[in-house]
């Protein structure tokens, strides 16, 4: 008979006479056999008084620490203002894309009655919304609470709302908001939604917003945060970031939109926030060239982290604080869309750096890349605040198809070994 194969691990046996080697007792190490299931639990054996002690008062002072923190949560959710989202009787969405009807739906189960109304442009969408509860063509298998209303009448979307979500794409937004400027009332909140800069002016939805509603002091708020819309709409916990000048504002829409999956944080970095918001879609492009090319973990690590300073060092340029970068709206919102295969963005630097052309991709695709625009404002911007934006500007160049994936590489691996700051 062949003999039994030992398994490949320290197989200790302690009788009732014999006590665990010194060097297991001074540091409390006891290896297990799976092959052994009668060998005794660490409890069970004679552990010196100390450490025994030291973990017990360890685990009371964990216990005792959650303890605490459950007890001071309860208590803010006890006092917690829910004014706002019950005098809310209209929300209006503006736009119909993924992350549009992911944001009304959320809205539309905070409260029964509350009438959201979504302005789309495309007629079968509002088709399918009204009659089949489904947008037909970014969530054609999940259902729409009733509450949500489609229609393609800008008057009719906007009258007596109570506050406006802007979904469409930073690009489109102007000639957008011009367009339905009339109908606008000129005290009713726009949390923007939309993430990026305008190609030709630089300008963010801060201040596209109020110049194409020819209104100043229209109030703004931007929300932003890691969040893919599948993961919204599956009700998964998401945390994000609505940011606005007006403290007041900001506390109104966190009552609004903040729910048992969904945090929401305030800021008054309204620059830092949207900034970051704009330039993390154009570092997920350059992340998913360096998959898209096969060019390894290292090269990713300290890609977006070469990245995430560029931002940084642009954003406090445009007075930002630093502490906004390295937040959720910063560095949360950049590791979800450098790291995950849901971000369009990315998806377009994966297609890049496998050889596509830009031209093929945006044809096969049925959503906006922001990053694609944005990017052709960061040479414009690094210009104006005089910063170096070395991984940035490579993806501009590429996009433009001055450079080639290869080459930028290449480019940037030969740059001059700096002090790291």
């Amino acid at each position: 008979m062949a003999a039994s194969v030992q398994p490949a691990c320290l197989d200790l046996h302690f009788s009732g006479k014999l006590s665990p080697p010194p060097l297991l007792k001074q540091n409390a190490i006891f290896v297990r056999c799976v092959s052994s299931p009668n060998f005794p639990e660490p409890d069970s054996l004679t552990d010196p008084p100390d450490i025994v002690n030291t973990n017990r008062d360890q685990r009371k002072v964990v216990r005792i620490a959650w303890e605490k923190l459950v007890r001071w949560s309860r208590s803010l959710r006890a006092k917690a203002n829910t004014d706002v989202l019950e005098r809310t009787r209209k929300v209006v969405v503006l736009g119909g894309g993924s992350f549009g009807t992911a944001m009304a739906a959320h809205v539309a189960r905070r409260k029964e009655g509350l009438e959201v109304h979504m302005l789309v442009r495309d007629s079968f969408v509002c088709q399918s919304i009204n009659e089949n509860h489904h947008n037909c063509k970014y969530f054609p298998e999940h259902k729409l609470p009733e509450n949500v209303i489609a229609t393609t009448d800008a008057k009719s979307a906007l009258l007596n709302a109570d506050y406006c979500l802007h979904a469409v794409p930073v690009q489109f937004s102007s000639s957008f908001l011009e367009g339905i400027s009339g109908y606008v009332d000129p005290g009713l909140p726009f949390i923007s939604l939309s993430k990026g800069l305008e190609l030709n002016t630089l300008r963010m939805m801060s201040q596209i917003i109020p110049a194409a509603l020819k209104n100043p002091r229209q109030p703004f708020v931007a929300l932003s945060g890691p969040s893919f819309a599948l993961e919204l709409m599956n009700n998964l916990p998401t945390a994000m970031v609505v940011a606005s000048k007006d403290k007041k504002l900001a506390n109104a829409v966190q009552q609004l939109l903040a729910s048992s999956y969904l945090r929401i944080s305030t800021s008054s970095d309204v620059t830092g926030v949207e900034i970051a918001g704009a330039l993390k879609n154009v570092l997920a492009i350059a992340a998913g060239i360096v998959d898209g090319m096969n060019l390894g973990n290292n090269s990713m690590a300290a890609l977006v982290s070469q990245g995430c300073s560029e931002i940084r060092w642009l954003a406090t340029k445009m007075g930002a604080k630093p502490t906004t970068i390295t937040g959720l709206s910063g560095t949360g919102d950049i590791m979800l869309t450098c790291f995950v295969n849901l971000s369009r963005n990315r998806t377009v630097g994966v297609r890049l750096g496998s050889g596509e052309t830009l031209e093929d991709i945006l044809g096969s695709m049925n959503q906006v890349a922001e990053g694609v625009a944005t990017a052709g404002a960061v040479i414009a911007l690094a210009q104006k605040y005089n910063v170096k934006l070395p991984v940035l500007t490579a993806v501009a160049k590429i996009i433009d198809n001055e450079l080639t994936p290869t080459k930028a590489v290449l480019e940037l691996m030969n740059l001059p070994q700096v002090e790291e700051v």
